[in-house]
């Protein structure tokens, strides 16, 4: 399978997933997401993988502005619907993008990146690490990864490997003399899944903020 075949599947697949399930009328905004950036004085936001855009309409309606982002055209249509029908077009731009291949153009004070994971090829790493050049000074790039298999998840097998947050910022090989760890731990919650099922996930939280 060529490169532009695996692309093309990539975008088929979340797309066909979006059209399948429909979105919450207001969906939420990601508990790590709320918890970080409650105080943060709101400004240029990315949200990388925005999927129904609970993050994006929870930053906009506290100002800040957002670049909201996903491979699937059916979430950035919704998405875009959704911001006009509350009033925030001005504080959301919605747009397409493959990030295997094409990032947004703009700095930020606030990427964030909430379960990038995908069962197609992304380069993950070069992704952050861009994501992390992008930041104005003092911006930060919030990643947020599973660290545990919950009941519903689409991965069901038992030795999957977390790799911890320390491990994540490693792989950035950012200069520690213009970026810096603000916050690595694997924070617990209970949440609800499917159905209304509930349990105990852990989540891998990643802050890191440009000083330089």
């Amino acid at each position: 399978m060529s490169t532009t075949d695996r692309r093309d599947e990539s975008a088929h697949f979340w797309d066909d997933h979006y059209r399948r399930h429909t979105p919450p009328i207001d969906p939420q905004a990601n508990t790590r997401l709320a918890e970080i950036t409650a105080d943060l004085t709101p400004g240029e936001a990315l949200d990388l993988g925005c999927g129904a855009g609970g993050d994006a309409l929870w930053l906009a309606r506290r100002g800040w502005r957002v670049t909201a982002i996903d491979i699937s055209a059916v979430a950035i249509a919704r998405l875009a619907d959704r911001a006009h029908s509350l009033g925030l077009d001005a504080h959301i731009t919605a747009e397409r993008h493959d990030l295997a291949q094409s990032f947004p153009a703009g700095r930020f004070d606030l990427v964030s990146a909430h379960y990038l994971h995908t069962s197609f090829d992304l380069p993950r790493e070069r992704v952050l690490r861009t994501a992390a050049h992008a930041l104005s000074p003092g911006g930060r790039l919030l990643v947020v990864d599973h660290g545990s298999v919950a009941p519903w998840s689409w991965n069901q097998d038992p030795d999957t490997r977390f790799p911890p947050p320390m491990e994540i910022a490693a792989g950035l090989d950012l200069d520690p003399e213009r970026w810096s760890v603000e916050r690595a731990d694997a924070p617990r919650r209970v949440t609800t899944g499917p159905g209304g099922r509930t349990a105990e996930v852990v989540d891998h939280v990643l802050l890191i903020r440009r000083t330089g």
